[in-house]
């Protein structure tokens, strides 16, 4: 599968945007035999498994010119990395606490040429910064990247949404977001059709959750 299946998608990215997530498939197969941040079997769905799961969260919002966006537990740049193609005007910033992962992250987005990540190798409560909202892709329950994150989301909001918690996230998680009353559950079967989404959704969880 290859960056097609991006433009069935997303028609509307520019000759730009579409050779940088072409550029995506030679530097992971590159990186990855040096560093292995994706599995073997991964490496060769890139596309469908890593970027169009990534941009799901595109499906459901679109960040604003300027907003500042967390990737935590952010692996080889999922889903900061493609997020950060299609929004080349907002500045994300990824961390992991794995040294090598992140170096495989600027390795990729120095490959890329784009300015608009900040790769970090650091835990997430380290962090000393807020940001609108914080992405990530299914790194720990629900409560625990809550418990992770407290304090990194600005109050003020600039969105049609509240700032917040965008996670990618798959099964049943009922039992996860039982605390949660003003969690939203989008099916990403809604947006793509190929199988491998089935169980797929993205969870946002605004600030003010409780």
């Amino acid at each position: 599968m290859d960056v097609n299946i991006i433009l069935k998608y997303f028609p509307e990215i520019s000759e730009e945007q579409k050779k940088q997530f072409e550029k995506l498939e030679f530097l992971y197969k590159d990186w990855n035999m040096k560093i292995n941040v994706v599995s073997r079997k991964d490496i060769d769905e890139l596309y469908l498994r890593h970027v169009l799961h990534s941009l799901g969260i595109a499906k459901i919002h679109s960040f604003k010119s300027g907003s500042e966006v967390l990737d935590v537990g952010t692996g080889g740049g999922f889903p900061g990395i493609p997020l950060a193609i299609l929004f080349p005007e907002v500045q994300f910033s990824l961390v992991d606490a794995i040294g090598k992962k992140i170096k495989v992250v600027q390795e990729v987005v120095d490959g890329l040429g784009i300015t608009n990540v900040k790769a970090m190798h650091t835990r997430v409560e380290d962090l000393d910064v807020q940001f609108d909202f914080i992405v990530s892709r299914a790194v720990a329950a629900m409560p625990t990247f809550v418990r992770w994150v407290k304090g990194k989301i600005k109050k003020d909001s600039h969105h049609d949404i509240k700032n917040g918690i965008l996670y990618l996230k798959g099964g049943d998680l009922s039992e996860e977001l039982k605390d949660y009353k003003t969690t939203q559950i989008f099916d990403l079967t809604n947006f793509y059709e190929e199988d491998f989404f089935e169980t797929k959704k993205v969870v946002y969880l605004p600030q003010k959750h409780k």
